[in-house]
Protein backbone atom coordinates (compact mmCIF):
# COMPACT_ATOMS: atom_id res chain seq x y z
CA UNK A 1 0.00 0.00 0.00
CA UNK A 2 1.29 3.44 -0.92
CA UNK A 3 1.92 5.52 2.20
CA UNK A 4 2.84 8.77 0.47
CA UNK A 5 1.34 12.13 1.50
CA UNK A 6 -1.60 11.78 -0.89
CA UNK A 7 -2.58 8.41 0.63
CA UNK A 8 -2.28 9.75 4.17
CA UNK A 9 -4.50 12.69 3.20
CA UNK A 10 -7.04 10.25 1.80
CA UNK A 11 -6.92 8.11 4.92
CA UNK A 12 -7.45 11.15 7.13
CA UNK A 13 -10.33 12.31 4.94
CA UNK A 14 -12.01 8.89 5.00
CA UNK A 15 -11.65 8.72 8.80
CA UNK A 16 -13.17 12.19 9.12
CA UNK A 17 -16.14 11.22 6.94
CA UNK A 18 -16.62 7.91 8.78
CA UNK A 19 -16.61 9.68 12.16
CA UNK A 20 -19.20 12.17 10.95
CA UNK A 21 -21.29 9.38 9.42
CA UNK A 22 -21.25 7.57 12.77
CA UNK A 23 -22.40 10.81 14.44
CA UNK A 24 -25.18 11.24 11.87
CA UNK A 25 -26.31 7.65 12.40
CA UNK A 26 -26.66 8.39 16.12
CA UNK A 27 -28.57 11.61 15.31
CA UNK A 28 -30.96 9.74 13.02
CA UNK A 29 -31.53 7.11 15.72
CA UNK A 30 -32.24 9.85 18.27
CA UNK A 31 -34.64 11.55 15.86
CA UNK A 32 -36.41 8.26 15.28
CA UNK A 33 -36.90 7.86 19.02
CA UNK A 34 -38.34 11.38 19.23
CA UNK A 35 -40.65 10.74 16.27
CA UNK A 36 -42.08 7.69 18.01
CA UNK A 37 -43.32 9.95 20.82
CA UNK A 38 -44.65 12.66 18.50
CA UNK A 39 -48.33 13.34 18.11
CA UNK A 40 -50.09 11.30 15.43
CA UNK A 41 -50.65 14.28 13.10
CA UNK A 42 -46.94 15.02 12.80
CA UNK A 43 -45.80 11.42 13.10
CA UNK A 44 -46.37 10.66 9.39
CA UNK A 45 -44.61 13.83 8.23
CA UNK A 46 -41.64 13.16 10.47
CA UNK A 47 -41.41 9.54 9.35
CA UNK A 48 -41.20 10.73 5.74
CA UNK A 49 -38.42 13.11 6.75
CA UNK A 50 -36.60 10.25 8.50
CA UNK A 51 -36.87 8.15 5.33
CA UNK A 52 -35.30 11.01 3.36
CA UNK A 53 -32.53 11.37 5.96
CA UNK A 54 -31.78 7.66 5.78
CA UNK A 55 -31.58 7.85 1.98
CA UNK A 56 -29.16 10.78 2.21
CA UNK A 57 -27.13 8.92 4.84
CA UNK A 58 -26.98 5.89 2.55
CA UNK A 59 -25.76 8.15 -0.27
CA UNK A 60 -22.93 9.46 1.94
CA UNK A 61 -22.06 5.89 2.96
CA UNK A 62 -21.95 4.79 -0.70
CA UNK A 63 -19.74 7.74 -1.60
CA UNK A 64 -17.47 6.91 1.32
CA UNK A 65 -17.14 3.33 0.07
CA UNK A 66 -16.29 4.64 -3.40
CA UNK A 67 -13.62 6.87 -1.85
CA UNK A 68 -12.14 3.93 0.02
CA UNK A 69 -11.94 1.89 -3.17
CA UNK A 70 -10.66 4.67 -5.43
CA UNK A 71 -7.08 4.47 -6.57
CA UNK A 72 -4.60 7.16 -7.41
CA UNK A 73 -6.04 10.59 -8.00
CA UNK A 74 -9.54 9.26 -8.73
CA UNK A 75 -10.46 9.69 -5.08
CA UNK A 76 -9.88 13.44 -5.33
CA UNK A 77 -12.49 13.62 -8.08
CA UNK A 78 -14.95 11.86 -5.78
CA UNK A 79 -14.49 14.33 -2.93
CA UNK A 80 -16.56 17.02 -4.68
CA UNK A 81 -19.63 14.77 -4.68
CA UNK A 82 -18.90 13.80 -1.10
CA UNK A 83 -18.77 17.43 -0.01
CA UNK A 84 -22.18 18.12 -1.60
CA UNK A 85 -23.72 15.02 -0.01
CA UNK A 86 -22.13 15.96 3.33
CA UNK A 87 -23.57 19.48 3.30
CA UNK A 88 -26.99 18.27 2.16
CA UNK A 89 -27.27 15.69 4.93
CA UNK A 90 -25.96 18.10 7.55
CA UNK A 91 -28.56 20.72 6.59
CA UNK A 92 -31.36 18.14 6.47
CA UNK A 93 -30.50 16.90 9.97
CA UNK A 94 -30.44 20.44 11.34
CA UNK A 95 -33.80 21.10 9.76
CA UNK A 96 -35.27 17.88 11.18
CA UNK A 97 -34.06 18.70 14.67
CA UNK A 98 -35.64 22.14 14.42
CA UNK A 99 -39.06 20.45 14.75
CA UNK A 100 -38.14 19.43 18.29
CA UNK A 101 -36.72 22.71 19.51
Amino acid sequence: RNEGPLMLDRDAYVKKIQAKLDEWNADIDALEARVQTAQADVHLVLNRRLDALRAQRDDVAAKLQALRNASGEAWQDLTAGMELAWESLSEALQSAWSHFR
